[in-house]
Order: C-alpha cells, then sequence, then structure tokens
C-alpha cells in the first residue's frame, strides 16, 4: 500500500500505416504493470505506460468497434468502427464466438452481424452505429486484447474502456489510417490505494 496525493499517466503510440487497405490486420496488445507489448501485423513494439499505475482496473465493460454515442466522453470525437473483426481474444476468451453463441452477455445496437465478406471464421460487421459489449475483469494487472480487423475507414475507434472509479481509460483506434493506443489515468484522490508491481 501507498499513500498517493495524485496520480496521472497519459500515455499514446501510433504504429502502422494505410491500414484502410480492405486487408485483414491483426492487433495484439498485452499489458504487464506498466508495460506494454503492441503488435501490428507482427510487428512488435515495446513501451512503458507514463504514471505510477500498475493496475489497469477496468470499468464494467470493454467496447470493440465504437461505443454507444450515450457514452462517448464529449470530448471524444473519434468515429466508430466500420469494417469487420474477427478473432476477438480478450484474456484468453473468444469474444466472437461466445457472443454469437450467447454464451455471454454483449450489448449489441445496429446492425452488428456475424458475417462478413468472405469470412472464413466467425467475423464481426460494425455500422457507424453498432458496438460489442462485454463485461470487464476489475483488479487485474494483466491485460490481453488481439483480433483482426480490416476496414475502408480511415478512422475508427477499435476498442474502448473506462477504469473502475473514474480513474482513467484505455483506447485501442485508427487515425488517419494508423493504430493509435491511449491509456489515460487520472486521479486526484488522498485516499489509500494499494499498488501492486
Amino acid at each position: 500500500s501507498n499513500q498517493l496525493g495524485s496520480i496521472y499517466g497519459h500515455t499514446s503510440v501510433m504504429t502502422g500505416s494505410l491500414l484502410d487497405d480492405h486487408h485483414w490486420h491483426s492487433i495484439i496488445i498485452e499489458r504487464h504493470g506498466r508495460n506494454i507489448n503492441l503488435t501490428l501485423d507482427r510487428n512488435m513494439q515495446h513501451f512503458r505506460t507514463n504514471g505510477e499505475f500498475d493496475y489497469l482496473d477496468l470499468d464494467y465493460e470493454i467496447t470493440f468497434g465504437g461505443m454507444p454515442f450515450s457514452g462517448k466522453p464529449s470530448s471524444n470525437s473519434r468515429k466508430n468502427f466500420k469494417g469487420c473483426m474477427e478473432s476477438i481474444n480478450y484474456n484468453g476468451n473468444n469474444i466472437t464466438d461466445l457472443a454469437k453463441r450467447k454464451k455471454l452477455e454483449p450489448s449489441n445496437v445496429g446492425n452488428l452481424s456475424f458475417t462478413c465478406v468472405e469470412p472464413h471464421t466467425v467475423p464481426v460487421f460494425f455500422n457507424a452505429t453498432s458496438y460489442l459489449e462485454v463485461p470487464g475483469r476489475p483488479s487485474q494487472d494483466l491485460f490481453s486484447v488481439s483480433f483482426l480487423f480490416r476496414t475502408w475507414n480511415p478512422s475508427g475507434l477499435l476498442l474502448f474502456s473506462n477504469f473502475a472509479d473514474d480513474l482513467g481509460n484505455v483506447e485501442i483506434d485508427i487515425n488517419e489510417g494508423k493504430v493509435s493506443v491511449h491509456i489515460n489515468v487520472t486521479l486526484v484522490k488522498k485516499n489509500r490505494i494499494d499498488i501492486s508491481s
């Protein structure tokens, strides 16, 4: 346990180019404490988060493909993802398959469908208003997400989750044809916080 007055940290990384080529692209993000591995199409980039926050305490859900308009932060002008995703895995669980078999309780809005042009696994198509929401896991120092995606659009939100207790958020998006990862930690409280490394 540490007595902390404030923890701030914002980490952004961009990688890739021309991702709006209608070809499948693979993305894997793994977090171990403050160490991050971001792999886009087998090219790995290592970085470390800013701030002193070791846990990624995800809030109630993680959204893939965008988020409901009512849940978007007012400062966020990112568009929802328009395209296909497949093989969505979150901490070892195949979310795409579980959602298709209704074995978890994701929310989907709009025309989320489990078909795509040239499907060979179980893809999900997102239009500008659809998203897939799955429960998060609190108090995790390990976070692993992977999926394939393809799109014609140069910009769109791929993944978003708030941390519990308004401690910040994690966001992965395509911005001008590049993958961008943002990890934002904001805490201004004078209380006791347990931090494990």
